[in-house]
């Protein structure tokens, strides 16, 4: 009779991993690994979504992360909360919509209820005994920068430390704070959650991939991936790196301008404007872009008229969902402002085709003649982004 090998444990594949290179084929498609690796991102910041998408008290949404979810709520006193989307009865969910609006958050398991703010309103039928102060909706860390709204599942998520004041001066330039929804579309992964990000993290495939992203973004030549400390003489924006190989406290984070190619004004077909100016940056027009990241799953695009949130939802070992929103100056209305089709069309028609060559890569990793390939000199990003990722599993796999 013959015996199969034990798998080898996380540590090990750990162990096995090798500078420069890609992942071994277990990270990619285990699921004991999928389950520690949502254990760490649970504990880290995740772009839940855009303040306008609660403007007024009882405005809520929700956001989730493996079996967590998070209801973000305007309360009575105009604060945004984070409330886990867990009854304390019996522990259904309360909000089972993507959002909406209510005087209460009421569970529709058994109708007991809760204020804005989390406290425990009303529970039927229970015995004198009961405490309704001591049944309230657990709360959940919040922070709120530039209009983008984050949330942890974790008790104590890392500090945002020099990444809060980054952001805030990216998205102050380009008036995030108060700009509004223009779109938002989710586009379903076949494929692991790293390789999502592998991929997203370099512009080694843009060339063949992006035509339509290459002809207007410098990005996507070589050696065009610097970032650059000093403040710009413009802006005052300088960029900021706190993406180190090793865990240090911080959250991972990183706010980088990148030129368009010549005569490009914007992320559109033919590089001319696609809507009115978005904060003090976009009055110039000044043919840059900024790319911003905080945590392992959430990214940011600001162009002078419009920006992009990407929020990465990783939902099974070889599932992961992308959405993309699409921001516009608060004033602005679609038909008077902006087209759209014409808005939309750059980051639609490059994150079908990342759907694409992503979903093709996880089927050459799961095959029996993968090995890991050694990253090239544009892939610089997904080199820091692997060599990070596997440092904190090493400190979730070890105590599992």
């Amino acid at each position: 009779m013959s015996t199969r090998q034990r798998p080898p444990a996380i540590l090990e594949l750990i162990a096995s991993c090798r500078p420069g290179w890609s992942l071994p084929q277990g990270l990619y498609l285990r699921p004991d690994v999928f389950e520690a690796d949502l254990r760490l991102l649970e504990d880290r910041w995740t772009c839940a979504g855009h303040v306008s998408e609660a403007p007024a008290p009882g405005d809520w949404f929700t956001t989730e992360l493996g079996a967590q979810s998070a209801i973000i709520v305007r309360g009575e006193d105009a604060t945004l909360r984070a409330l886990a989307n867990v009854c304390r009865h019996r522990g259904s969910r309360i909000c089972v919509a993507r959002r909406g609006h209510g005087a209460l958050l009421t569970c529709p398991y058994h109708a007991w209820s809760y204020h804005l703010n989390g406290r425990l309103r009303a529970a039927r039928e229970m015995p004198d005994d009961f405490d309704p102060g001591a049944f309230g909706l657990k709360t959940l860390p919040i922070k709120v920068v530039g209009g983008l709204v984050f949330v942890s599942f974790g008790a104590e998520p890392p500090p945002f430390g020099e990444a809060e004041p980054a952001l805030a001066a990216m998205t102050g330039l380009y008036g995030w704070e108060g700009a509004r929804i223009a779109h938002r579309a989710s586009y379903a992964v076949a494929a692991n959650w790293k390789l999502v990000m592998e991929n997203y993290h370099e512009c080694y495939h843009c060339g063949p991939a992006h035509p339509e992203f290459s002809v207007l973004h410098a990005l996507a030549r070589p050696n065009s991936r610097a970032l650059c400390a000093e403040p710009d003489p413009q802006t005052g924006l300088a960029d900021f790196e706190a993406w180190g190989s090793a865990p240090d406290g911080r959250e991972t984070a990183r706010v980088m301008r990148s030129a368009l190619t010549q005569g490009a004004l914007t992320g559109s077909a033919d590089g001319r404007r696609l809507a009115p100016p978005m904060g003090p940056a976009g009055a110039r027009w000044d043919g840059w872009c900024v790319f911003g990241e905080l945590g392992f799953l959430s990214a940011f695009l600001a162009y002078a008229d419009h920006g992009l949130i990407y929020r990465f939802i990783p939902r099974a070992a070889q599932e992961t969902e992308m959405e993309v929103i699409w921001l516009v100056a608060g004033g602005a209305e679609p038909g008077r402002d902006y087209d759209l089709a014409r808005l939309t069309w750059l980051w639609d028609v490059t994150s079908r085709a990342d759907k694409r060559i992503i979903e093709r890569n996880q089927a050459g990793v799961a095959s029996r003649a993968y090995e890991p390939g050694p990253f090239s000199l544009m892939e610089p990003g997904t080199q820091a982004y692997v060599e990070r990722y596997v440092a904190e599993l090493a400190g979730i796999a070890d105590g599992l």
